[in-house]
């Protein structure tokens, strides 16, 4: 595909990154010759310097030959304008990125697609909804829905009074009458390499395993790994920006009780003002003792959600010491994720990531409903719809002609959630879970065309 992306942050360079190194043609767009430089030397890219909002730049980027037009610039405007523009150009597609959550919590009222945007994507939305689901699953690293919970994707680390640990996958499922998991991937000794288990893979002890399961399979995925649901109610948030300000209005309206520190006056008063069930603290967030005077020792999770990674990460570290149950820390650089487990923060969130998974949807082939990056791994989780022009359909699983390093993790039909074994008949209309290494992505969408 031939994608021009505007914008050379940290999203752009990441998107820029990763696409390049799956051979599509990328043109990169700034104003910013530092940033832009990094993207030439680094990658396999063009780059053109200029305002992604001026015609003449567009033009000389090649925007009317574009299949994708992504903007993903710091600048709200300019990345509309930039999709607008450019569709007005001639590029068949255009996505834009969002700071503002409400364009999204008000989507109905708004048609962009009749001013040329076809997709809007927010990172901040996306992050406040990974945190609201991780604290309601408290006992996992990672959590994800499908189809509103049909099915989920589960993610934790193996603990050491776990029943199945030494025990092949075959093994682990007979523990529970019925299958209602299915493991998709395994992180083996902080390697960073997904290994596709098989029925004869064995789990090991401090293996970060990723499951998808059934709604009704949850309290078993808690029990087969050993993991404790921890109990969540007073939650303290670090932080009243975008993020910070949507996950406590969402976690306050579903009845937890929580406090927001914001250290900005006007900021802090501001939300107090907008948002009465929540309690906002206008204080220093970096200073142990002022939040030891808020109670902080009494909260059951801390979600630092400022601006700067540094300084989440650390108080993060610092809530660990008090003894709280849950830490949560938005971060920027996806180097931070090799650090995670071994300085104690249990979850790390990264916008760019969020944003990139929304990105990879629109590129893939097939038809892909949904699409799941494992943090810091070389697998992605995808959500195939089968038309009546697939090759799958009506074949059982077992007789598919499937890559060794990819696994089908469920099946979601007519709503319901299934987890699939090998006499499973897929059908026109299913909803297909398939967690797949880099290396067999082009296999498997071809299997879903």
């Amino acid at each position: 595909m031939k994608i021009v992306i505007a914008g050379a942050g940290e999203v752009g360079l990441h998107l820029s990154k990763m696409l390049s190194y799956e051979s599509h043609d990328i043109t990169l767009v700034d104003n910013n010759e530092v940033n832009l430089k990094d993207g030439e030397n680094y990658l396999d890219i063009k780059v053109v310097n200029g305002d992604s909002s001026s015609p003449l730049v567009l033009e000389k980027a090649n925007v009317n030959n574009a299949d994708l037009v992504i903007g993903v610039t710091a600048s709200e405007s300019i990345n509309f304008f930039t999709c607008v523009l450019s569709k007005k150009l001639g590029a068949k597609r255009t996505i834009a990125r969002l700071t503002n959550t409400e364009f999204l919590e008000n989507g109905s009222k708004f048609d962009f697609s009749s001013i040329g945007i076809d997709e809007v994507i927010s990172p901040e939305n996306l992050a406040a909804n990974e945190v609201k689901l991780l604290i309601n699953d408290s006992g996992f690293t990672n959590s994800h829905d499908f189809e509103n919970g049909a099915l989920k994707m589960m993610a934790a680390k193996i603990q050491n009074d776990a029943p199945f640990v030494g025990k092949t996958v075959m093994e682990a499922a007979s523990v529970f009458p019925g299958i209602k998991f299915m493991p998709i991937a395994i992180e083996r000794g902080g390697t960073h390499t997904a290994i596709i288990p098989r029925g004869n893979t064995v789990f090991k002890n401090d293996d970060h395993v990723y499951f998808i399961t059934c709604h009704d399979g949850v309290d078993e995925l808690y029990n087969l790994m050993g993991t404790k649901r921890d109990k969540i109610q007073q939650i303290m948030i670090l932080g009243g920006g975008r993020v910070g300000y949507k996950v406590a209005k969402e976690l306050s309206n579903e009845g937890y009780s929580v406090k927001l520190v914001e250290i900005n006056p006007e900021k802090a008063e501001d939300i107090a003002n907008s948002l009465p069930n929540v309690l906002v603290l206008n204080i220093d967030g970096t200073r142990v003792d002022l939040l030891s005077e808020e109670s902080l020792e009494e909260m059951d999770a801390f979600i630092a959600t400022t601006g700067d990674s540094q300084k989440n990460i650390m108080s993060c570290l610092m809530a660990k010491s008090k003894n709280i149950g849950r830490t949560i820390a938005i971060v920027d650089n996806t180097d931070y994720f090799e650090l995670s487990e071994s300085i104690g923060v249990d979850t790390l969130i990264n916008k760019k990531l969020l944003a990139a998974n929304e990105i990879f949807r629109f590129i893939r082939k097939g038809d892909i409903l949904e699409l799941n990056k494992l943090n810091n791994m070389n697998a992605e989780v995808l959500e195939f719809l089968i038309s009546k022009e697939s090759i799958v359909k009506g074949k059982k699983i077992k007789d598919l002609d499937f890559p060794r390093s990819a696994i089908i993790g469920g099946v979601i039909r007519d709503g319901v959630g299934k987890i699939a074994l090998g006499d499973f008949v897929i059908k026109k209309g299913d909803r297909v879970l398939v967690c797949s290494l880099y290396n067999a992505i082009n296999k498997v969408e071809k299997l879903f065309l």
